[in-house]
């Protein structure tokens, strides 16, 4: 694919932009929890695009189209389950760890909510939580950062090795001196560029073949069920296509945007400002592919998820589709920072800070993190070096491996009084031991998506356990009174 001038201005114009958001966000940046947080003054809007774009990935505009690319609009269901699960998670979770992490000692990271919560003295529960999101958190920005160069290699004729450091020393760039205001407004603007891409870009395309009969008509001949949504469907798949939705309770880089809006009060606008958007984006991803199966008709592409890049850079002015191709990077960018802000927030608040006798200033804390972000980024580039390597399969554990893990977690801490740290340890290791169990078995019923019986099991052990230790069970729920005040 040649990529013509104005592409490659109006790409660069874009990454410029995202360094001066970066700038901004660090004038804005004095302490710690400015830093982790945004000083939790983030506004509806915000925060609703700053939880889709750092959700999404390269996976709505390039997985998504793809995939029904090849297979046709049965693919959606994935899609539908995460509607479902993104809408419960704003619904339930949201208002109640805004309100809960703020008076649990205004917790800052996911692991320092959990020993507030608990009373865990020991720390065992912080320690835990931490490293299974340090662990986990480093392999998911290294598939990013593969993303990331292999789209850099192909747009641009670059080499693989250049690609990648250029990628990741944009992403580094921008967090790095903002933090997480400077994640937060990129992500927004970066939701609006890739928004306006899934819808534009379809329009456009049908528009060029002759209208939506005449698409229509072409998609038919091709497939005469490509809009069968039960296309081959068994219940197993179903599932596990569904069972996407229960990963989003679990997910620290989208749980931090819900600690961080300004106001309980404004949860619901941003919940269907980002309801809004996620229906409309999937829609968006579902035409392209479609519509992108009947433009090749004649000339089938190799490779499916370039679908969306095929396209843009066939039907479009070379300006516009310079604008769309830098929302795929913008796409795969927006879930890189966020991962490595909660992995340098992990390593100041959750490591450093308890172990160290030495009293740091805010400023001398927020330095920290930027240098254990970049230091973060430095392993993950390492790790990226090799596209082919096979530690990268563990990335594939992360969504169901988080959402196994904490989300059980998460809503037990948050709904249920009698809920203690041995049940919280429990339900942890369980969902994590789960989720990498299953994943290398393979055949009948442990075809069905890891995260399904990891969520269960976690779930199940963390009340068999609260209820096995007694004990705890009256501090838990004083502490759950105390932490549930004020809240409606």
């Amino acid at each position: 694919m040649t990529i013509e001038l104005p592409t490659l201005v109006t790409f660069i114009g874009y990454l410029v932009a995202t360094l001066a958001i970066g700038y901004v966000a660090y004038k804005a940046t004095d302490t710690l929890s400015d830093y982790i947080l945004g000083g939790r003054q983030l506004g509806p809007a915000v925060t609703a695009l700053s939880v889709g774009a750092s959700d999404m990935s390269g996976w709505l505009l390039l997985g998504l189209p793809g995939a029904i690319y090849l297979s046709g609009a049965s693919e959606v269901w994935i899609g539908v389950g995460l509607v479902i699960g993104a809408f419960f998670n704003w619904l339930l979770v949201a208002p109640r760890l805004r309100h809960f992490t703020e008076n649990a000692n205004d917790s800052l990271t996911l692991p320092e909510f959990f020993e507030n919560r608990f009373n865990d003295k020991s720390h065992l529960l912080r320690f835990i939580s931490a490293i299974t999101i340090l662990i986990f958190f480093t392999f998911y920005v290294s598939s990013g950062l593969v993303g990331g160069a292999i789209l850099f290699e192909k747009v641009f004729g670059l080499d693989y090795s250049t690609a990648l450091v250029i990628g990741a020393l944009v992403i580094v760039s921008y967090t790095f001196l903002g933090g997480f205001l400077a994640v937060s407004w990129t992500d927004f603007f970066q939701g609006c560029l890739m928004l306006i891409a899934l819808i534009l870009l379809p329009i456009v395309a049908v528009s060029t073949m002759g209208g939506l009969e005449a698409t229509t008509e072409t998609l038919t001949k091709i497939n005469p069920e490509f809009d069968n949504l039960f296309l081959n469907f068994s219940w197993m798949g179903f599932i596990s296509l569904m069972a996407w939705g229960l990963g989003y309770f679990g997910q620290p880089h989208i749980l931090s945007r819900f600690m961080a809006i300004r106001s309980t009060k404004d949860i619901p606008m941003s919940r269907n400002i980002a309801m809004a958007w996620m229906v409309l984006s999937l829609i968006g991803a579902l035409a392209i592919g479609l519509v992108g199966l009947a433009y090749f008709v004649d000339k089938p592409l190799a490779n499916p998820e370039t679908v969306f890049l095929q396209l843009a850079s066939a039907i479009l002015n070379p300006w516009v589709a310079g604008i769309l191709i830098a929302a795929i990077l913008s796409a795969i960018m927006s879930t890189i920072d966020s991962q490595l802000l909660v992995c340098s927030s992990v390593v100041v608040e959750d490591f450093y800070k308890h172990f160290s006798k030495k009293q740091n200033t805010e400023a001398e804390l927020v330095w920290l993190s930027r240098f254990a972000l970049a230091a973060i980024a430095i392993i993950a580039t390492l790790i990226a070096t090799n596209p082919e390597s096979s530690v990268l399969d563990l990335v594939s554990y992360a969504w169901a491996g988080f959402g196994a893990a904490f989300g059980p977690t998460v809503i037990l801490a948050l709904f249920w009084s009698k809920f203690n740290k041995f049940g919280a340890i429990a339900a942890i290791v369980t969902g994590a031991i789960t989720v990498v169990t299953w994943k290398q078995l393979s055949g009948g019923i442990f075809d069905l998506y890891e995260i399904v019986p990891g969520f269960v099991f976690a779930f199940i052990a963390g009340i068999l356990i609260s209820q096995l230790n007694q004990k705890e069970n009256q501090e838990a729920e004083s502490i759950f009174e105390r932490l549930s005040q004020g809240h409606n």
